[in-house]
């Protein structure tokens, strides 16, 4: 049985944590940034850890991480 290859787009993404959990970069950072608070921006700074739904999604997507 061969191994399972794993999303490549999903790996340079996403990163899993000590604990399990998937953390990820939060997105509406690129572009259009005069019009967002600076509160909004700093708070999208932080990377965020995914809720479970999306999780098992990535799970599938990243087999051996």
């Amino acid at each position: 049985m061969p191994k399972i290859r794993s999303n490549r787009g999903a790996a340079k993404r996403f990163k899993r944590t000590a604990s399990g959990k998937i953390k990820h970069r939060q997105s509406f950072t690129s572009h259009i940034m005069t019009k967002k608070s600076p509160k909004r921006k700093r708070q999208l700074r932080e990377n965020t850890v995914l809720c479970l739904a999306d999780q098992k999604l990535v799970d599938k997507m990243l087999p051996y991480s």
